[in-house]
């Protein structure tokens, strides 16, 4: 017999795309666990095996780097506790931290698919005595009106400040007590898959006008040091920490000020929170 629990827990995570580049992905996890029935008319204890399920994801790709370490043009080095990673197609990019930041994948893409049969069989190795398998399915939220983008957060306390994240969000604007879907389109197409980047990490920009220019960034946390360069036209630069309240707040201020009209931005972080703001032209 099995059992399963739909919408168990939700990662959040960037991946490196051979296409796309870097691309910030939200999924929702499902789990289909099977077992015995036992004497009690039950196959195991929700209360128990949920729990150990969201902890082993926590702990592992969730707010991570996910490297496919064969696709064209990746490079990993190693020193020490440090991970450098560096990638060359669609556009260059590299990044270090702490190994726990990255997950790096024996493929040459990464898709929810094989992410799915991947933890499931991660899972399934260390599975409680009473689960004989566990089934993991991986889904994005069924919206168009959303766009990914990574960030990294350095005063967070968890894994957020890890600097290569991402989230794949909703973005709701609202004028004249309406959404606005043509405004929506057009600002979901431009963030997409870019880096949010709080413009005191900043210290390297070595063009201010050309396209090709990159821009490093780079700060200690609690879990260490990270750096990341990539180019500044990939770059959404803030004035302050790009937190999802923050976010909501730049958004709001920048729509305003083009459209010359007040304005109010639903921003999503990833699946189900997220946070608004209002903002005057």
């Amino acid at each position: 017999m099995a059992l399963f629990v739909n919408r168990l827990t939700h990662l959040d995570v960037s991946i490196w795309c051979p296409e796309r580049g870097l691309v910030g992905c939200s999924w929702q996890v499902d789990v289909v666990l099977d077992g015995t029935l036992g004497s009690d008319g039950m196959l195991f204890d929700f209360g128990e095996v949920k729990p150990w399920i969201k902890r082993q994801l926590d702990g592992g790709v969730d707010h991570t780097l996910l490297v496919p370490i064969d696709a064209p043009g990746v490079r990993v080095e190693t020193q020490g506790d440090t991970l450098s990673v560096s990638f060359e197609t669609p556009y260059p990019l590299r990044v270090s931290g702490p190994r726990q930041a990255f997950s790096l994948l024996p493929w040459a893409r990464i898709d929810a698919e094989a992410l799915s049969r991947h933890l499931s069989d991660e899972l399934h190795t260390q599975r409680p005595v009473n689960v004989e398998g566990i089934r993991l399915a991986l889904h994005a939220e069924r919206t168009d009106a959303a766009y990914g983008y990574s960030h990294g957060l350095k005063f967070h306390a968890g894994n957020c400040q890890r600097i290569a994240h991402g989230h794949r969000s909703r973005l709701e604007i609202w004028q004249e007590n309406r959404r606005q879907p043509g405004l929506e389109s057009e600002w979901i197409s431009w963030l997409d898959n870019r880096y949010f980047i709080d413009a005191s990490d900043i210290v390297a920009d070595e063009s201010d006008t050309t396209p090709s220019s990159e821009l490093t960034c780079r700060y200690t946390s609690s879990q260490g040091e990270f750096s990341l360069t990539l180019p500044k036209e990939r770059c959404v630069i803030m004035p302050w920490p790009t937190t999802v309240e923050n976010i909501a707040r730049h958004l709001a201020k920048r729509i305003a000020e083009k459209s010359a009209k007040p304005t109010h931005v639903v921003a999503f972080e990833g699946i189900d929170k997220g946070a608004t703001a209002r903002a005057l032209p």
